[in-house]
């Protein structure tokens, strides 16, 4: 068990998108769970299965593990009919998944496909929609919902392409998604990280000079941790974030604040 005193004592999570032990939606989990959180994780296909099996194991044997492929409703249907089996409620819901097929994010923005752009936005901001229209009527008491962004959403980082306008669409989707669940105490907010070591940075091209770009121009001479990326999930999921919804909270060093 967590610690019982945590400031999210008492509190049961569902997170979705830990891939591995890299993953931001690992740290997140840790952070959740080390703050007094019971949490309750999907996998994404059998490939990653044995993975994310060996990472909940630490939190105990009988860690809740699904399948759940967000592109998916009658998956999503199943998995929290499932969630509903071992609890009559949530307060937390992580959100950390991301696709764009791969040849979408070489070349132009220009250049990408009707495809590439139907599955970047129905994975990476659809799936957040799809999946808080389940969560919300289990957070009887309120609860708060986090996704992952990245400043691509905003700017442009070249490469990022149809990801970053997917970002974009996931950041709009929170704002709306906190308006229509803020009655119900329930609040949507956006994390955006900067650049990480995990698996899914390495499949952007460039990435080791996006780190020194970062190092060289952000105000604290760098990116951030996953660690800290973990102590901003819990901020936003307890007391301390209480009053904040629909928001994009930047964790990266200071480096969106600087224009050149």
């Amino acid at each position: 068990m967590g610690m019982s005193n945590g400031p999210l004592a008492g509190k049961v999570g569902v997170v979705f998108g830990v891939a591995n032990k890299r993953s931001i939606a690992w740290a997140i989990a840790k952070a959740w769970k080390q703050a007094g959180a019971t949490l309750l994780f999907n996998y994404q296909g059998e490939r990653l299965k044995e993975n994310v099996e060996e990472l909940v194991a630490e939190f105990g044997a009988d860690t809740f593990l699904q399948p759940c492929d967000v592109a998916n409703d009658a998956d999503i249907a199943t998995f929290f009919g499932k969630v509903r089996e071992v609890t009559p409620k949530l307060d937390l819901m992580l959100h950390s998944v991301a696709f764009a097929p791969k040849d979408a994010l070489e070349g132009d923005f220009v250049s990408t496909s009707r495809e590439a752009f139907r599955v970047a936005h129905d994975i990476s901001a659809y799936s957040l929609v799809a999946l808080s229209r389940e969560a919300a009527p289990l957070m009887t008491d309120g609860g708060s919902i986090v996704a992952m962004s990245y400043y691509g959403a905003a700017k442009v980082v070249p490469h990022y392409n149809v990801m970053g306008v997917a970002k974009a669409s996931l950041e709009a989707s929170t704002r709306y998604l906190a308006y229509d669940l803020g009655a119900k105490k329930i609040r949507v907010n956006c994390i955006s990280a900067g650049p990480v070591q995990t698996l899914a940075a390495r499949g952007i091209s460039g990435f080791g000079s996006m780190i020194k770009h970062y190092e060289e121009h952000a105000p604290l001479k760098r990116s951030c941790t996953t660690e800290e990326l973990g102590h901003t999930g819990v901020f936003l999921a307890s007391d301390g974030g209480s009053g904040i919804t629909g928001q994009v909270i930047y964790v990266d060093g200071g480096y969106e604040i600087m224009g050149m």
